[in-house]
């Protein structure tokens, strides 16, 4: 009887310790589930403003993780990451930002990024040859101003010369476009007016028939020159 006693209560207390033993893994297990994050295919296009062209070399890095990649010359991008991940989004010449990847129990998450460019003034550098003033005024006292190259410059630049090279310089696009552009305006004017023949004009006639009546092609031509003839 003692023995049956034993063994009853032994039968007692581990079927009381299996379920004691199974709620336990059942709520931890419950536990776990609601708090395990899931890893995701996180990809994305990267664009700058209002354009549709990607932005290429942005790096995209996870600090948590410690990886990241950058996008291609579209500017897309694709990694593994974890949900609940900082993802920071980077690039020299844009303001850098981040992305939170939320927990949405989906295995893939795809993003649209828009850049903003970072405008930094820089100050005014100037590169001069002379360490000081000083050295400067030192250095233009002492200039040579008899070169021959300074007075071939001074040549080049002379009016005279200046001059005659405009006169002899060939029309440029503009002057073509400006001389197109007079004639089609004389074009469009002169567009209800008959033109004119010279053949046909009676006054140039008149004038032709005087001209050999004077006999005037056996005239000598008139030339007239910068000097006086009071010594013939």
């Amino acid at each position: 009887m003692a023995s049956e006693k034993i063994t009853k209560y032994c039968i007692k207390y581990i079927f009381a310790f299996l379920f004691v033993f199974a709620i336990t893994t059942y709520f931890s297990s419950f536990s776990f589930g609601q708090g395990e994050t899931q890893m995701v295919r996180f990809s994305g296009i990267v664009v700058e403003g209002d354009s549709s062209y990607g932005v290429a070399g942005v790096h995209i890095y996870i600090p948590r993780a410690g990886r990241g990649t950058v996008t291609n010359a579209l500017g897309y991008f694709t990694m593994a990451a974890m949900e609940g991940d900082t993802v920071m989004v980077s690039a020299v010449g844009y303001k850098s930002s981040q992305i939170v990847i939320p927990k949405r129990g989906e295995p893939i998450y795809s993003v649209f990024i828009d850049l903003k460019q970072d405008v930094q003034l820089l100050n005014e550098v100037v590169i001069l040859p002379y360490s000081n003033a000083a050295e400067f005024k030192d250095m233009v006292l002492a200039m040579d101003t008899s070169d021959p190259l300074v007075e071939q410059m001074k040549e080049n630049l002379s009016n005279e010369r200046l001059n005659r090279m405009a006169a002899n310089m060939p029309m440029g696009a503009n002057s073509n476009y400006r001389y197109l552009m007079q004639q089609n305006l004389n074009a469009r004017n002169n567009k209800f007016f008959a033109p004119t023949v010279p053949l046909l004009n009676p006054f140039a006639w008149a004038n032709f028939i005087k001209s050999i009546r004077n006999k005037d092609y056996k005239k000598p031509l008139r030339t007239t020159t910068g000097g006086s003839s009071g010594g013939n």
